[in-house]
């Protein structure tokens, strides 16, 4: 079975992740393929390089994150432009890994642009971590150290919470605690095993 994960920032997303692969889930993250898509040496770093000049690598030839990130949560142009390079690339490598799977497993997709980018129809379910917007906030300020309108910036670059809530099958609201969190995502993967 092929599983969509997604959640705005914050909303506890990885947590769920981390929680789907102790119950025996394939997580494929596409965050960590977007790195790996763009790690040193790459056609995807390369392109990068291209699309956006040298002032986004840093001095070993690694792709400087902070100063990508400047530039592309600035312009929704060049954040298309990034997820036109990037996406095409992470959805190979993704594809890869699912095959490497087997028929049997329940292979979840953690991807956090999913409703943005249009792919919740490829899957056989879509799990979304649901969390409102002040508590994203207040996430964000505490444990990353950002400033609140920092915060409401990168809240802003993303799908809003009716999108994701829109293609969702399975709902995992995390506003409770963590023991709250895990009973929820053992009940929503036990459908999900069940074929549900």
């Amino acid at each position: 079975m092929r599983v969509g994960l997604t959640g705005g920032i914050a909303s506890g997303k990885s947590t769920v992740s981390r929680i789907l692969t102790e119950l025996g889930a394939v997580v494929v993250d596409a965050d960590q393929l977007a790195r790996e898509v763009v790690a040193g040496g790459t056609p995807g770093l390369a392109a990068v390089v291209e699309a956006f000049g040298p002032d986004v690598l840093t001095p070993a030839g690694e792709l400087d994150r902070p100063a990508l990130g400047a530039i592309v949560f600035a312009d929704p142009d060049k954040r298309r432009t990034l997820e036109a390079i990037v996406h095409p690339l992470v959805r190979a490598r993704g594809a890869a890994l699912e095959a490497a799977a087997g028929p049997d497993a329940i292979v979840v997709h953690d991807i956090p642009l999913l409703a943005e980018t249009g792919q919740a129809g490829t899957f056989d379910a879509v799990i979304v971590v649901d969390a409102p917007e002040e508590t994203q906030v207040a996430r964000m300020v505490r444990d990353r150290g950002w400033t609140e309108s920092d915060a409401r910036a990168r809240i802003g670059a993303q799908a809003t919470r009716e999108q994701r809530l829109a293609v969702a099958t399975h709902v995992i609201e995390n506003t409770g605690t963590l023991e709250d969190l895990r009973r929820r995502v053992a009940e929503v993967f036990e459908e999900l095993v069940s074929g549900g």
